[in-house]
């Protein structure tokens, strides 16, 4: 019983999403030319459950390149729409579209000429009445067994911001390079921003003669804490060996009579220090390495590893 009523949440919601996917239409392509053309900002205001999915659809649109920021339409009317300048583009969300707190706001937003855009499911309301633009987002039913708490409402509200800000990312050619500037601190943002040369391995680098015993080599490779091994000479680079071109060496049954230059991969990959991280993890990737040789100007400089992305 608790599951399929659990179930028929997502039935319904689904279908109300379907809904208002169906009941797209030009006003959806005005909003977005609307947005596209604000030489000021977006400002998202809504009230209660409106007001919660309105700040979330702000940080979307703020982190896809539309600049937007939320303001609660209570504050607003103390003071707050000075915040608000006549180069900007008002998002109001009501699902009834008549939310007193933001009719009050409606004179100001004329006289100032600000464009409008209405997010209700109130087609005929006094908000879509004023509004430049109304995106439609009415649902038949709550899914809440009294038919009051918002539920559908909200998702089809929140999924129709997503929708503004997806076709916003396209149409602004918003790239990842330009999500990362926005989000530096996470994982995305390191890795499209910092370059193999932040963080490669530079120092005391771990390297053998070609002539190395392969005792000498397995010392080598144990002591960098690297899992491989530079095969260099007089400055330049003949190859590289790694933990499994040891392991290759001992099945022969030689291995103690090979030297390093019997062991190494004598065209190992090689990767250039200004080379972003995402580039080198697809290569590593591709190639299935867990290290990269990382050079400059033709001369090895540090070493990759894929613990280091």
């Amino acid at each position: 019983m608790k599951l399929a009523q659990a179930s028929s949440v997502f039935s319904q919601q689904i279908e109300e999403l379907m809904s208002v996917r169906d009941r797209l239409d030009e006003g959806f392509l005005a909003a977005v030319n609307i947005f596209l053309n604000t030489r000021g900002r977006v400002v998202v205001v809504g009230m209660g459950k409106s007001g919660l999915i309105g700040r979330k659809i702000a940080a979307t649109l703020a982190s896809t390149g539309t600049p937007s920021f939320f303001v609660h339409p209570g504050e607003a009317f103390h003071g707050d729409l000075g915040m608000i300048e006549p180069v900007d583009t008002v998002l109001m969300i009501s699902n009834s579209g008549e939310t007193e707190e933001l009719i009050k706001l409606l004179p100001f937003l004329l006289h100032q000429s600000n464009p409008i855009i209405a997010m209700t499911g109130g087609m005929q309301s006094t908000l879509a009445k004023h509004a430049s633009v109304v995106l439609d987002v009415a649902v038949s039913k709550e899914t809440c067994p009294n038919n009051l708490a918002p539920t559908s409402s909200t998702t089809a509200t929140l999924v129709m911001g997503d929708a503004l800000a997806s076709v916003l990312v396209n149409e602004r050619d918003f790239q990842p390079e330009d999500f990362a500037r926005f989000h530096p601190g996470g994982r995305l943002g390191r890795r499209l921003l910092t370059r193999v040369c932040d963080v490669m391995h530079k120092d005391q680098l771990p390297t053998c003669t070609p002539a190395a015993g392969f005792m000498d080599v397995v010392s080598v490779i144990t002591e960098g804490r690297v899992g491989m091994a530079l095969v260099m000479e007089n400055g330049a680079l003949h190859g590289v060996i790694t933990d499994g071109d040891l392991r290759r060496s001992m099945v022969t049954g030689q291995a103690m009579t090979h030297t390093a230059r019997d062991i190494m991969t004598s065209s190992p990959l090689m990767i250039a220090g200004e080379t972003r991280l995402v580039e080198a993890e697809e290569i590593m990737h591709q190639a299935k390495v867990n290290s990269l040789v990382v050079i400059q100007q033709g001369k090895v400089v540090g070493i990759l590893q894929i613990y280091d992305i």
